[in-house]
């Protein structure tokens, strides 16, 4: 009788949250609406860059041309009030074209560091898999570490610092398998589709009523730098149980022992998952993660950091079909 009695008064508890999440909702949902006056629906992908801003974390946007991606980073970028650049990757690109070079300075007779375009707090990529193993290889220590080491020196980016990089999952010609190693250093991988009709026919509206203005003339900064840091920082309290913990652990140790993967993510991988699941709760208004958000969170973060064995590849069966059926068996916690 006792415990119903508790149980009984507990129901009338009014639980407040610990963090102060409304200013961090607030602004994501300005973002969405100056992102959603030019991008018709993916709304799940504009939720998947947004988790990756608030995670701290690098996003790799594939699809085929024509659907919006460059366009995505760009929008993104605006509704944010930080130093931007575009780096347009090609198959000459030396790494001293993303990173920079010392040019010697005949007045001063000494050698002078010319800062390359990945100096920025948010770096578009776009095409990056057209680009060879050396030059990918200048991307490794800046997205791990947020820092480059040139001639001895170590130079450290700016925050926020976010690479989104794109790539055509089709076009074979003139491009490069990204590394593994590369790949596991992005937080997400995304995937836009195509647009439904009733979204095409709106596209085309839209690019009708433009008529001489640009798309992104009337996009309005909604955060700042300082703004952005600030959310990360906040995220990062963002409540886990360690029953959750344990069903992070769970998922990604199973990639490593499941017959059809014929590699398995890496504990980055959980770390990604943990990060990710804290902001798809921060943007939901919660500072605490369920499980929703760890499984939401699993397919973007997985999919590009596992490989499937070849032979079920042949089969046609996908890293994200296998990554489904592993958060199917394992039993979520309550």
């Amino acid at each position: 009788m006792e415990n119903t009695e508790n149980f009984e008064s507990s129901e009338n508890v009014n639980f407040q949250s610990r963090l102060n999440l409304e200013p961090l909702r607030e602004s994501i949902d300005k973002i969405k609406s100056e992102m959603e006056t030019v991008i018709v629906g993916q709304h799940k992908m504009i939720d998947q860059l947004l988790v990756s801003i608030l995670a701290n974390g690098h996003v790799l946007i594939e699809g085929v041309p024509g659907v919006a991606k460059t366009m995505t980073a760009k929008i993104v970028a605006k509704t944010i009030s930080v130093d931007f650049s575009r780096i347009q990757f090609t198959p000459d690109l030396m790494p001293s074209d993303i990173l920079g070079t010392s040019v010697f300075d005949l007045k001063k007779s000494e050698f002078e560091f010319k800062k390359g375009p990945i100096f920025s707090n948010l770096v578009l990529i776009d095409e990056i898999n057209r680009a060879p193993a050396k030059t990918q290889a200048a991307l490794f220590e800046v997205m791990e570490e947020r820092q480059i080491t040139i001639d001895g020196h170590c130079y450290k980016m700016d925050e926020p610092f976010i690479i989104m990089a794109t790539q055509n999952p089709i076009e074979q010609e003139g491009t490069y398998r990204l590394p593994e190693a590369q790949l596991d250093r992005f937080l997400f991988k995304i995937n836009i589709d195509y647009p439904k009709l009733n979204e095409e026919i709106d596209i085309i509206n839209r690019e009708h009523l433009l008529q001489n203005h640009g798309k992104l003339e009337n996009i309005k900064a909604v955060l700042s730098a300082s703004d952005i840091v600030n959310y990360q920082s906040l995220v990062k309290q963002i409540k886990v149980e360690p029953n959750l913990l344990e069903y992070i652990a769970k998922l990604v140790v199973n990639t490593r022992e499941n017959a059809f993967l014929y590699l398995g993510a890496s504990p980055r991988a959980s770390i990604a998952i943990l990060n990710a699941a804290k902001a798809f709760a921060a943007i939901r208004g919660r500072d605490f993660v369920t499980p929703e958000d760890i499984k939401e969170a699993a397919i973007p973060v997985l999919q590009h950091r596992v490989i499937v064995t070849p032979e079920r590849e042949m089969e046609g069966l996908t890293s994200i079909e296998i990554i489904k059926q592993i958060i199917e068996s394992i039993e979520i916690p309550r």
